[in-house]
């Protein structure tokens, strides 16, 4: 009965705003679109970008990735639903460059992030029982999910207008959210326990909590919801973006055997010239770095599909970006990593294909590019602290499995044709819809012969 209560009460504020803002926004729509000379496909009075999100909401980024590149300076504004927000979307390397380096003050996360993030990241970018580890990975999948479908909102003062009267899917966001936390808690609680009992923890988390101590914070509540924070940082960062990545890349391997065997053979190569080494797992850090083609297949792989394929920053002043572009206070400044891979004047008319060798020089040693040409672990002030340990994971990953098992991906991988209309979900993380199905086969041998 409340829940019907809520819902009418939640149509009827939806229907005064809409009313009370309809002659607003169209003077507004005027204004802005006089104002600049920056492309605005698709976008109509009142109703913005709406329709063309709408239509093409299943290939959401393949849709920003064809406007973005009819543009002339690879820069688009975008308008949102009856005028409530304004911004701009690019994929042109000097404007990222900016915002994340040369102007990065006046680009700043902002309300836009932090009131959709906040509950799950709160301020900042295991345990022993098996059930409750099942159910808090259910609860973070469903909060993560949750703000993904936030993000993409096309009309954000639904869900705010729902949170606010707790009702719907913002009610079980809440329910799932309060699992995270109670198991972030935990592991706190517990990892004090061990540092009380041993002075010699020296894991990432006891470091941070230790150095915690003289943060100045004001009380234990105030100091744990700052490790909480991190904790869930952790957690995203480790678990789902890696995940992400060699799920496309496991994909893509499949629709490129070429591509497979070269990186097999170099793994192999690499153990079977090592004396003491004998098995993948024993390969240390220097060894792996070896792995010239498995880096380069790797970042292929991410510049196609990076696993944060776009970005939003806030700007906090008026601002002309260094192709022309002039964004306004208050406007979201949006970048695309996934559109940017998919450039010609970036990466030349291949950009489309999967090409590992475009990193490698012509001794076959990998070669860094300019990360705000490139910038899926960010750039500039906002460089991914965990980039270097991201590809250590990975390539112990890959080594591992390719290793011992044969991989086949059921219903073919990700060959030339396939990547024309990629599976993936809406999400904020580039996830592969329905996820990869796969079948492994045992191999009964280490080393093949190459021909």
């Amino acid at each position: 009965m409340m829940d019907n209560l809520n819902y009418y009460i939640f149509v009827s504020i939806f229907i005064v705003s809409l009313s009370s803002l309809l002659i607003l926004t169209t003077t507004s729509f005027r204004r802005h679109r006089s104002s600049t000379t920056t492309p605005c496909p698709e976008s109509y009075p009142l109703i913005g970008n709406l329709v063309g999100f709408l239509k093409n909401r299943h290939r959401f980024h393949d849709w920003v990735t064809d406007m973005l590149s009819t543009t002339p300076t690879l820069t688009l504004q975008v308008n949102g639903f009856l005028n409530l927000s304004h911004g701009i979307c690019t994929a042109d390397p000097t404007n990222i460059h900016h915002f994340l380096r040369s102007n990065f003050p006046n680009y700043v996360k902002g309300i836009r992030f932090t009131s959709m993030l906040h509950e799950l990241l709160g301020n900042v970018t295991l345990s022993s029982d098996d059930s409750n580890n099942v159910l808090f990975f259910q609860a973070f999948d469903a909060a993560l999910e949750h703000t993904s479908n936030r993000f993409l909102s096309p009309v954000p003062m639904v869900w705010k207008v729902k949170r606010f009267l707790n009702i719907g899917n913002e009610r079980k966001f809440k329910e799932a959210i309060e699992i995270v936390n109670q198991f972030a808690m935990d592991i706190i609680k517990s990892k004090e326990t061990q540092i009380e009992e041993s002075k010699n923890s020296q894991d990432l988390l006891s470091r941070f909590m230790v150095s915690s101590n003289d943060m100045g914070y004001n009380n234990d509540e105030e100091r744990r919801k700052f490790l909480r924070d991190i904790i869930i940082s952790f957690i995203l960062a480790g678990k789902d973006s890696t995940a992400t990545a060699l799920t496309w890349f496991f994909w893509l391997l499949d629709g490129h055997p070429h591509c497979k065997r070269l990186i097999y053979k170099e793994f192999t190569t690499l153990i079977a010239s090592l004396p003491d080494i004998d098995h993948p797992k024993d390969l240390k850090f220097d060894e792996l770095k070896d792995l010239n083609y498995l880096h380069a297949a790797l970042s292929e792989s991410m510049r196609l599909f990076p696993p944060v394929p776009i970005n939003s920053r806030l700007t906090v002043n008026d601002d002309i970006l260094p192709d022309g572009t002039r964004v306004k206070k208050g406007w979201f400044a949006d970048y695309s990593a996934y559109a940017m891979g998919r450039m010609e004047k970036i990466w030349g008319a291949d950009c489309r294909e999967f090409k590992p060798e475009r990193w490698l020089d012509d001794n076959g040693v990998y070669q860094p590019l300019d990360q705000f040409k490139y910038p899926v672990f960010h750039g500039g002030f906002r460089m991914c602290l965990g980039k270097e340990m991201a590809y250590l994971q990975m390539k112990s990953v890959v080594v591992a499995v390719m290793y011992e098992f044969e991989i086949e991906v059921i219903g073919g991988g990700g060959t030339t044709k396939k990547m024309v209309d990629p599976p993936y979900s809406l999400s904020l993380l580039l996830s592969m819809k329905n996820g990869l199905p796969i079948r492994l086969k045992k191999k009964t041998y280490s080393f093949p012969t190459y021909r």
